[in-house]
């Protein structure tokens, strides 16, 4: 073999080529080509493929490959039965990736179906109704009704190092104590993943001593491993009916449930609320307070202005109104 040198005439070392087969590595490839997509989507779109194949098998219809009349009758029948547009364009997305999987062409890209779900856009809207954003009064109004009690203690810090954090409630409890580093001027909180951060690059978030003592999220959390008597690993855990603190860290399910008890607390219904209050109080909040856009997003974590600015305008809804200059 002729040698090979670099740009500076010096020989390049070349690895030993072996015909030791690849098999063996097949099985890697597809461990690593599944870890292309969050474990959350693959999981919604395995549902969706399966949903699709129950559906076929009900009606006679061939799954794989799939018509475009049989695909197009589906997503029509879905719209029927009140799916949200965003929840048919993830069914087809679904569909797409198993005729792309088996190698066959996928018939969503067909005039039949583009047109049938163009259609089913302009007849069902596709606006996304997401949650209530937590108001600021009534955050502080909950953390004053909450008891005294361990338990208490430990919902008092979720809702504030959740709100003044902008955590998903999937971050928020996935918090390590080795995440947590309290400085003079707060709390430095690294995240080490998060929805929008799959391949981990990492976060970091800074959370300042708040105002008032009453409401403040870096000293709630101080409490809350003080009295809990947590040192290391899961920073916010179960709390059973005798007072004893858990080894495991609650489910995300556990935030959205606080959020919805402390809104129907003070009066609201608490349909309207999720885990993702928090996050949407904490941008709401600061947009109405003045902070640029890139210093909410820099808290909040989003890649992208378009969701952030929707949280601005709502703030900005009755800023500036013209009815004002009207004199009305």
């Amino acid at each position: 073999m002729d040698e090979i040198n670099d740009r500076n005439g010096e020989p390049v070392e070349m690895l030993a080529i072996t015909n030791e087969p690849v098999s063996r590595y097949v099985e890697r490839a597809t461990h690593y080509a599944q870890k292309s997509r969050a474990d959350n989507t693959r999981k919604a779109y395995q549902s969706d493929w399966h949903h699709f194949l129950n559906w076929c098998k009900a009606h006679g219809a061939e799954p794989l490959p799939a018509s475009p009349a049989t695909v197009a009758a589906y997503i029509a029948s879905l719209a029927d039965e009140g799916r949200k547009a965003s929840t048919i364009e993830r069914r087809l997305t679904s569909i797409s990736q198993a005729h792309g999987r088996a190698r066959l062409d996928s018939p969503r890209h067909t005039r039949a179906v583009r047109e049938t779900f163009a259609g089913i856009r302009r007849a069902i809207g596709t606006k996304q109704e997401g949650k209530a954003a937590l108001p600021v009064s009534v955050l502080q109004k909950s953390i004053e009704l909450l008891p005294a009690s361990l338990l208490g203690i430990r919902n008092a810090a979720i809702l504030l190092v959740g709100f003044w954090g902008a955590f998903r409630r999937s971050e928020l409890v996935a918090l390590m104590v080795e995440d947590l580093r309290f400085v003079p001027e707060g709390l430095v909180i690294e995240l080490k993943r998060s929805k929008m951060d799959q391949e981990g690059e990492g976060q970091v978030k800074a959370i300042p001593f708040g105002r008032c003592a009453d409401v403040c999220p870096v000293g709630a959390l101080r409490l809350w491993l003080d009295r809990a008597g947590i040192e290391s690993g899961p920073v916010f855990r179960a709390v059973d009916k005798r007072g004893r603190v858990g080894a495991r860290a609650i489910g995300d399910r556990a935030v959205a449930e606080l959020v919805k008890a402390i809104a129907e607390g003070v009066g609201l219904d608490p349909g309207l609320f999720s885990g993702h209050s928090l996050r949407a109080g904490f941008a709401t909040a600061a947009a109405m307070g003045g902070a640029e856009e890139r210093d909410i997003m820099r808290q909040t974590g989003h890649s992208s202005l378009v969701q952030v600015r929707k949280y601005i305008r709502g703030a900005e809804l009755f800023k500036n109104h013209a009815a004002r200059a009207a004199g009305l």
